[in-house]
């Protein structure tokens, strides 16, 4: 909650890990989960006379989510670069685009409270990640460059935020916006989505900025919450007290749900940018830019409209359908593979979810696949199986098998026909004539019993609607003189 009497203002850096296969400046792979420094060549580790050369994919990633965050594309590019030294990043210093970001003047749209608000951006660079350095309770610290020059977006917000909901109810929309183009999976727990949060609090009227203190490396969207709360609390009470704050990199600890001071914040200045000697300066042509945008997907907006207008979708399915890229694209997929919308929602939204859960894997990293879960699904409609045998079936098709073939292999097939189903049924009413008489008198009881004998005889293979409607038929029929 936004502190009184004061007035908060927020600004975030979000940086993006791109899914290309190659990093940004070398050709060894971008690949997350390998064993520490797997995934690496001599670029990567600096050896003198090395030449980087630039990833055009992840430039043209950049211009992807440029335009997808309403983003004028820069024209003329030149690298540039940002010298600091840490163990983790051997050449000293980091290629990116400080003067000539690929991407100025975007926007984002939130909501809060059902209040609608632009949030600005101010750029979009693209450049290269630094290594992992671990500290390890031995005593000893260990650098891991598998991530070194893995490429990455960094998206610098506009200080237009006000509070710390609102900079939650932005990274979910940059998070949504950035899945749909496919240039990155965004997932923060494997540190492909990685944000800094700047905020400073004034006096409520006062047309002077506070003094900005820089949250660095939350990890997840509840920390950056909890952290600007702390912060804007913590601020407060030091002008309250008639003390000043300082401008400061800080982190947030989980332990205590505070900040700590990691170091007094560095300038500009302190990186010495210069434009990057070895690589040449880019001319993007309009034509490439709109190249470039054709390859964009429907955006999650976009795709919900489309399932609320024109499938009929309830709004909060839509919803929920459009959490990942992968989830819309498998249900756009089963609709085009002739499925019912509503029941291709549902199982995804209910036994798809669940079996992912269950199993805590991604929806691409399953066997299902949306041509045999539109089968399954055709199946149930023309009454071929039952929503109950749809339950073995759907566990045939997450092993990949087939549900036609299945179903033929087990015998499921559900007995529909009333020429071979209409013997059965006089067979059951014959060999249950007290049943009979029962339902006659009033004994509603007795069409269930008769229905579970149907059944039984069956082996659960008939359709109970149909059965439901021949069996009272000739029940009529049996009326009592």
């Amino acid at each position: 909650m936004t502190v009184p009497n004061f007035e908060t203002t927020i600004g975030l850096e979000v940086h993006i890990e791109l899914k290309t296969q190659s990093k940004a400046m070398s050709p060894a792979p971008a690949e997350y989960g390998a064993q520490p420094n797997q995934k690496t060549n001599v670029i990567d580790w600096g050896y003198p006379g090395v030449l980087p050369q630039a990833n055009q994919g992840a430039l043209e990633y950049g211009m992807m989510a440029a335009t997808a965050l309403h983003a004028s594309v820069t024209r003329d590019l030149h690298w540039d670069r940002k010298n600091y030294f840490y163990p983790d990043n051997p050449k000293a210093y980091q290629i990116t685009q400080q003067e000539t970001p690929i991407g100025r003047e975007g926007w984002l749209e939130i909501e809060v409270d059902g209040e609608k608000k632009r949030v600005g951006i101010t750029e979009l660079h693209v450049e290269e990640d630094a290594g992992k350095n671990t500290h390890g309770t031995d005593g000893y610290s260990y650098v891991d460059l598998n991530r070194q020059g893995t490429p990455l977006i960094e998206i610098v917000g506009a200080p237009d935020l006000h509070s710390p909901e609102e900079a939650y109810a932005y990274l979910e929309a940059l998070r949504e916006a950035i899945q749909f183009t496919g240039i990155s999976d965004v997932k923060m727990q494997e540190g492909s989505m990685r944000v800094d949060a700047n905020i400073s609090i004034r006096p409520v009227g006062s047309d002077q900025y506070g003094t900005k203190v820089e949250l660095k490396n939350l990890n997840s969207f509840n920390y950056v919450r909890k952290g600007l709360a702390f912060e804007e609390e913590r601020q407060a009470k030091i002008y309250l007290a008639g003390g000043t704050v300082r401008q400061q990199t800080r982190r947030y600890d989980e332990a205590t749900g505070g900040t700590i001071l990691m170091r007094e914040k560095e300038t500009a200045d302190d990186y010495r940018y210069f434009p990057e000697p070895d690589l040449a300066p880019i001319k993007v042509s309009d034509e490439w830019v709109d190249e470039v945008a054709q390859r964009l997907p429907k955006s999650a907006p976009e795709r919900r409209a489309h399932y609320v207008g024109t499938l009929g979708l309830e709004p909060y399915d839509a919803k929920v359908l459009t959490q990942t890229l992968a989830m819309s694209d498998f249900f756009d997929a089963t609709v085009a593979a002739g499925a019912n919308p509503k029941r291709a929602a549902n199982y995804l939204m209910g036994d798809v979810n669940a079996y992912l859960n269950e199993k805590q894997v991604d929806l691409e990293d399953t066997q299902l696949t949306p041509a045999h879960l539109a089968a399954m699904i055709n199946l149930i409609e023309d009454g071929t199986i039952s929503t109950k045998m749809a339950k073995r079936v759907f566990t045939a098709i997450t092993e990949g098998k087939d549900p036609i073939a299945f179903v033929e292999e087990k015998g499921l097939k559900q007995l529909s026909d009333p020429k071979d189903l209409q013997p059965i049924i006089d067979q059951v009413l014959d060999a249950n004539e007290q049943s009979v008489i029962d339902f006659h008198g009033g004994k509603d009881r007795a069409v269930g019993y008769l229905i579970g004998q149907i059944m039984k005889v069956t082996h659960g293979n008939a359709n109970p609607s149909v059965v439901n409607q021949l069996l009272m038929t000739a029940l009529q029929a049996r009326k009592p003189e």
